[in-house]
């Protein structure tokens, strides 16, 4: 017999809105927009042919439909996600999918995640490494590994390593750019994706920022480091990222180091805080962050 079924990624949209009794929480919780949360919302009360929320003045509030439509909402999900859970325990733990930066991926990831997979054989570790936001929702993200300050509201999230920067160049070209005035004259590499770069730098030595419009630049990290290696100019080194290229000798300090106001963090839905899969990366990752610092 066939169903006819309403969008089922809307039905988690629903769940988090009702909630929440906010489009705008249940986004950050989902790592979606507002306006997806909304729209998926929209959908599902097209297809209902009724409305699920009264928007108000002060925000949302559950429509009658919505207060009879909410239970049966969550004892699906809930059956869903149970009996998921139970075929993927009878064929192991299965696969773990996790966002984050190419530069963290390759630097420092990729370097410890043997240990994981002698640690954990049964988990398929997936990393996605695309320039566009992965999102921690329905479309099989499960964690994250994010810049910030801290402020993950509606999400578990363990911080992870602080970033200090630096600038660095190649040794052929550190004679030139010895002295701190020497930065306005020397050919900066700019990152357009980071959201801490020269400007940061400079404010946190009590300089004006230099002139983001001169110099090259990249869409990643790693690309500024490589292009710095190779002479091309001067690009802020971002510990522990940049380490590796430091002890090479490959590229050297510039100037004085400043601490970041942002950290690397972990991330992922509350929701999903006891999913086997992610106990097991959440420890596994922070015993690692623990051997660095020490």
């Amino acid at each position: 017999m066939r169903h006819r079924l309403p969008p089922l990624n809307s039905l988690r949209l629903f769940e988090a809105s009702a909630r929440l009794l906010s489009f705008k929480n249940a986004a950050e919780e989902l790592l979606l927009t507002p306006s997806a949360v909304s729209h998926g919302i929209q959908s599902l009360e097209d297809w209902l042919g009724t409305p699920l929320f009264l928007r108000t003045t002060r925000g949302i509030v559950l429509s009658e439909a919505g207060n009879a439509y909410i239970p049966v909402v969550r004892q699906a999900l809930e059956l869903l996600a149970n009996g998921s859970a139970s075929i993927a325990n009878k064929q192991g733990l299965g696969q773990l999918a996790i966002s984050m930066a190419p530069t963290f991926a390759a630097k420092w990831l990729l370097p410890r995640l043997h240990r994981f997979r002698e640690r954990h054989p049964d988990i398929r570790i997936v990393i996605d490494t695309s320039h566009e936001r992965s999102e921690l929702s329905d479309v099989g993200v499960d964690l994250a590994i994010r810049m910030g300050r801290g402020n993950w509201h509606g999400f578990i999230a363990d911080k992870l390593l602080n970033e200090a920067m630096v600038p660095v160049c190649a040794p052929a070209i550190l004679e030139r750019v010895r002295e701190l005035k020497d930065i306005e004259q020397s050919p900066l590499i700019h990152v357009t994706t980071v959201s801490e770069d020269w400007a940061a730098w400079a404010l946190g030595c009590g300089r004006s920022a230099p002139d983001l419009a001169k110099g090259l630049q990249f869409d990643t990290i790693q690309m500024a480091f490589e292009a710095a290696s190779q002479g091309l100019g001067v690009a802020i080194g971002r510990k522990p990222l940049v380490n590796s290229e430091l002890e090479a000798g490959s590229l050297v300090e510039v100037w004085e180091t400043v601490n970041s106001n942002t950290s690397y963090w972990l991330i992922g839905a509350e929701s999903r805080a006891d999913d086997p899969r992610i106990i097991a990366f959440r420890a596994w990752i922070l015993d690692e962050v623990k051997v660095d610092l020490t």
